[in-house]
């Protein structure tokens, strides 16, 4: 009677586990927990099923904890599964040998989970040990093992993230998630070759692999390489029916067309994919991202403020405005699957775009709260320091861009720390601190070649210290990476190859400004003419 009485507490325990795990499903975390409770009051014995029973419950018990936000709780619950599963790893090879393989592969998840718990604090040397931990029960356990790889990258242990790669793509030489990390790895190694190599392979199996093809992108971007996505741009066209409405290819079109500095083209291209279930949500954040910034300047810096003398201001401020209110109506239709802190960054960057006061120190306000709940969340600091700059306070914003610029670059933060260099070389370059400035202007410059506003930095202080062939050659590279459209830096380059004695260049460069921009006409009068008239003399 007594058997049959512990196999019924059994089948119990199992439907429970069943019951909690499609409450989970169900988002009902309150009766899910109170299911794993009941369920773990029956598995109070000590023999080898109970207790696999128990670490699995608590597993369970762990991801609802999580999903419902309590990351203590979590945290516990993990540690006392990891507790019970180490007892049953010391008896299941003697009492069950069958089950070792699935009881070492529970073990290795759940060090996966606790690893997560500690890469989402940013305590990166744990999350790393417990990953480690996690291969030792189960060497082949793919999630840690890209898990582990992506970790290195963050903490730029390049050479472990490399050979963690090279284990997955022994075991599968075409996970694609292993060759878009290696391409990515080439990449911080400066081996820019390698990197399109290995997205090359991968695109040649599947032309419309377009996360691959928008890394690509992005790789060739900062490789100073932007004129080679074309080929890889048709190539995924002429692969696909009906290319023209593909969501991924014109998200990936989007992308080039923003880099090449082209925002008209970008925003018909993103506005095509915003309504696709996979590509909505990037394409709708890089939209509102380019209305708030369409001609890519510095935001909050001053450098060039006074250069645009040919605009007319209050065109300029119409034009603002008009951009502001359509990144506010996009904004309605951002909804990022389970990031709010994005939402509320870019909901705040929107409102502080307005330039408003009440609107700058209630923003700032926000970012300030963000800042002090996400430790060195890199976009709340450079929020705050944009804020601050607009409200005049430069030594409160220069003191937290000094902040970022001490932080590690990472990848998923990058635009934001190229922006906070750029703003902090602005302040730089106002006070006179051309070194300080130069130094931080390189540094941009080593993770993206393209970058149009370094190039044309650059150029302004070689211009400041009389340098003008070093200025011009700057502002050659701003000019190409700027797709040859924006007028101040066609100006700027133009006066520095008059400076230099350059005077066809310079008026090959006047013609250009003027094609695009008729009126821009001070360039006419202060450099055409004179390089003119230089010619004939």
């Amino acid at each position: 009677m007594l058997p049959m009485l512990v196999i019924f507490l059994k089948s119990i325990a199992f439907t429970r586990y069943d019951l909690a795990e499609l409450y989970l499903k169900l988002k009902n975390y309150e009766k899910s927990d109170k299911a794993i409770k009941l369920a773990l009051e029956q598995e109070k014995a000590n023999d080898l099923p109970s207790l696999m029973e128990e670490a699995r419950l608590l597993e369970l018990q762990a991801r609802v904890y999580q999903r419902s936000g309590n990351v203590e709780e979590t945290l516990k619950t993990l540690t006392r599964a990891k507790e019970v599963q180490t007892r049953v790893l010391r008896r299941v090879g003697v009492e069950q040998p069958d089950a070792v393989k699935a009881q070492k592969l529970q073990a290795a998840k759940i060090c996966s989970e606790m690893a997560e718990l500690s890469t989402n604090a940013k305590e990166y040397e744990k999350a790393i040990n417990f990953y480690k931990e996690g291969l030792t029960y189960d060497e082949t356990y793919v999630p840690s093992m890209l898990a582990l790889a992506r970790l290195y990258l963050t903490v730029d242990d390049l050479d472990s993230c490399q050979q963690q790669c090279i284990q997955l793509l022994k075991m599968d030489a075409e996970n694609d998630d292993a060759t878009v990390m290696m391409a990515d790895l080439m990449f911080r190694k400066n081996e820019y070759d390698s990197a399109t190599f290995h997205f090359q392979q991968l695109l040649e199996r599947k032309p419309d692999h377009y996360s691959a093809l928008a890394r690509l992108i992005n790789l060739l971007r900062r490789a100073g390489k932007l004129d080679e996505c074309s080929k890889y741009l048709e190539q995924a066209e002429n692969a696909i029916p009906r290319a023209a409405m593909d969501s991924g290819l014109n998200y990936c079109k989007g992308l080039f067309h923003w880099y090449t500095v082209d925002p008209t083209a970008a925003l018909k291209h993103f506005n095509l994919s915003r309504k696709d279930s996979s590509w909505g949500e990037y394409a709708v954040y890089n939209m509102i991202e380019i209305c708030l910034n369409p001609d890519n300047e510095t935001l909050g810096g001053e450098t060039f403020e006074a250069v645009d003398g040919d605009v007319s201001q209050n065109e300029k401020q119409d034009s603002e405005m008009m951009a502001v209110r359509t990144a506010e109506k996009l904004l309605k239709d951002f909804k990022p699957k389970g990031n709010p802190l994005k939402y509320r960054i870019l909901e705040n960057s929107v409102l502080m775009a307005s330039k408003t006061k009440p609107n700058v120190e209630k923003a700032l306000s926000q970012f300030m709260e963000i800042a002090t709940t996400e430790h060195d969340c890199v976009p709340a600091l450079l929020g705050m320091a944009t804020a601050y700059m607009y409200l005049k306070q430069t030594p409160r914003a220069r003191n937290q861009l000094k902040r970022i610029a001490k932080m590690n670059w990472n990848s998923e933060e990058a635009e934001e720390f190229e922006r906070s260099w750029l703003l902090l070389a602005d302040i730089y370059i106002q006070s006179g601190k051309f070194d300080m400035a130069g130094d931080l202007l390189k540094k941009c410059l080593q993770y993206n070649k393209s970058c149009c506003k370094a190039w044309e930095y650059m150029g302004y202080i070689m211009e400041k210290e009389q340098a003008y062939k070093d200025a011009a050659k700057n502002y050659e590279n701003a000019w190409i990476y700027g797709n040859q459209n924006n007028p101040t830096i066609g100006y700027r380059l133009a006066f520095n190859y008059l400076k230099a004695k350059r005077l066809v260049d310079a008026i090959d460069v006047c013609h250009k400004v003027l094609n695009h921009h008729p009126n821009y006409p001070k360039i006419r009068k202060e450099i055409l003419d004179k390089a003119r008239a230089s010619l004939r003399a």
